[in-house]
């Protein structure tokens, strides 16, 4: 990119939870090159450096991956604020939902599964020896390890993510050749056109790792965007993925392995959502974006739970049985009524003239508040459900305290239960059935349309 270069139409994008991306057109040698900064912004997840990350992407070109070209970039605040690099705009489709249903990407869809093995298969073929500032590899059980670690620092009890965490220390794969992984590898994070894969994105989070690690990752439910019967990114099965990946030169890998790094990718996007909506309560960058994907780690919760055997979701009916409204004396419209007329209002009113990034972020508030208000109706119920689930998993105390006294807070009996798991004095078997009770409680206000077993 020409330091004279004139910039024009630079506006941002949506997305970029953990860093800024804008789009914009730059004119030099009178060409007009259509152009996208990636920026880092302060308190976002951390990944690879931008000179990393500039260094990775090259290496993914020369292995035939499809990737945008780096033009510039600097890891230097001082030249726009925060480490960046500027790409090639390469043409194309990222959103999944419009990927996955729109008709004009109906051919896409056929051949994705496909592609995606083939990319993946091409990506793995990078030694990491050869990219600069990939760090170390690290094997399965440091991984788990670093995870658990991640989850004290985060200071919440999750019970459901330590009986993982004790499921993946059960289930540890041998140590594989490490060969540069992605880290993010997606729907959400590919380019597509018409004919399929334009461009594989946002390569900020690549290491040096197993390959498996990015098959296991790209079968995590949340990508799927509504295709659950796609197990492979919403475009394909599991074994199309694997047939793909193998037939252009990828290792063959076991199914209990994929299982295990399918499990691994859960947890890991369940922190994950931990600490984006961390970034916003500690105010570092305050976004309703990052605020509502806090609501999200009880879908990663349910999706753990079927993946580690849990008895079947109890029937809605049921779930919305154990929250009951609460009285508060104010004067109507109540709590609930109110956060309804709010969503209604950005629903109906704003939805039109709230576009671009704007309208996204409409969109999240919207529903956020539908969450508040489900919330508002089934809350006092259902913490008094969890309250009796967690206690049940429990000794119970020597002395009761008398029924006048405060009950004990959900979050501490949480923790309890957490502790009891990770030292492993709770069979998994007692405190599974337990535990899906808790997290289906937890969709019912967070998301009651999230596909249950």
């Amino acid at each position: 990119m020409a330091p004279d270069a004139a910039v024009d139409g630079l506006e941002r994008m949506t997305g970029g939870a953990s860093r800024e991306t804008w789009s914009f057109d730059a004119t030099w040698g009178g060409e007009v090159h259509p152009l996208v900064l990636r920026r880092d912004r302060p308190g976002g997840v951390l990944g690879a450096s931008r000179g990393t990350e500039r260094s990775v992407i090259a290496a993914a070109a020369a292995a035939g991956v499809p990737v945008p070209a780096v033009l510039s970039g600097s890891d230097d605040p001082a030249v726009l604020g925060a480490p960046f690099f500027v790409m090639a705009r390469v043409a194309g489709e990222a959103l999944p939902r419009r990927i996955l249903r729109d008709d004009a990407y109906a051919r896409a869809r056929g051949v994705l599964a496909v592609q995606c093995g083939e990319a993946l298969a091409r990506i793995h073929t990078v030694d990491p020896e050869g990219v600069d500032g990939l760090g170390r590899y690290r094997e399965p059980a440091d991984l788990v390890a670093e995870m658990r670690s991640g989850l004290d620092a985060l200071g919440e009890p999750h019970p459901v993510f330590e009986l993982a965490l004790n499921w993946l220390d059960d289930q540890l794969p041998a140590p594989s050749p490490p060969r540069l992984v992605h880290g993010d590898f997606r729907m959400g994070n590919l380019l597509v056109d018409a004919d399929g894969l334009a461009a594989v994105l946002d390569w900020e989070l690549a290491h040096a790792g197993d390959p498996a690690e990015d098959l296991g990752w790209m079968c995590v439910r949340s990508w799927r965007f509504g295709n659950d019967d796609a197990p492979a990114g919403g475009v394909g099965t599991r074994d199309d993925l694997l047939a793909a990946y193998t037939a252009a030169g990828g290792r063959a890998v076991d199914p209990d392995d994929l299982r295990f790094w399918e499990v691994y990718g859960n947890v890991r996007w369940g922190l994950i959502t931990i600490v984006q909506a961390s970034v916003h309560l500690g105010g570092a960058v305050r976004s309703v974006e990052l605020a509502a994907i806090g609501r999200r780690t009880c879908e990663v919760e349910n999706d753990l739970l079927d993946l580690l055997g849990a008895p079947p979701s109890a029937p809605a009916g049921a779930v919305a049985a154990a929250g009951t409204a609460v009285e508060s004396g104010q004067d109507r419209p109540t709590l609930a009524e109110a956060l309804d007329a709010v969503a209604g209002w950005l629903d109906d009113d704003a939805a039109p003239v709230l576009t671009g990034r704007a309208g996204y972020h409409r969109r999240v508030a919207s529903r956020l508040l539908r969450i508040l208000e489900r919330e508002a109706l089934l809350g006092p119920g259902f913490a008094a459900a969890d309250r009796q689930a967690f206690a049940g998993l429990l000794p119970t105390p020597a002395d009761p305290p008398p029924g006048d006294e405060a009950p004990e807070p959900v979050a501490d009996l949480a923790r309890a239960v957490a502790g009891g798991l990770r030292g492993r004095r709770i069979p998994p078997e007692a405190a599974l059935p337990a535990l899906r009770e808790v997290v289906d409680r937890k969709l019912a206000i967070a998301n009651p349309s999230w596909p249950r077993t």
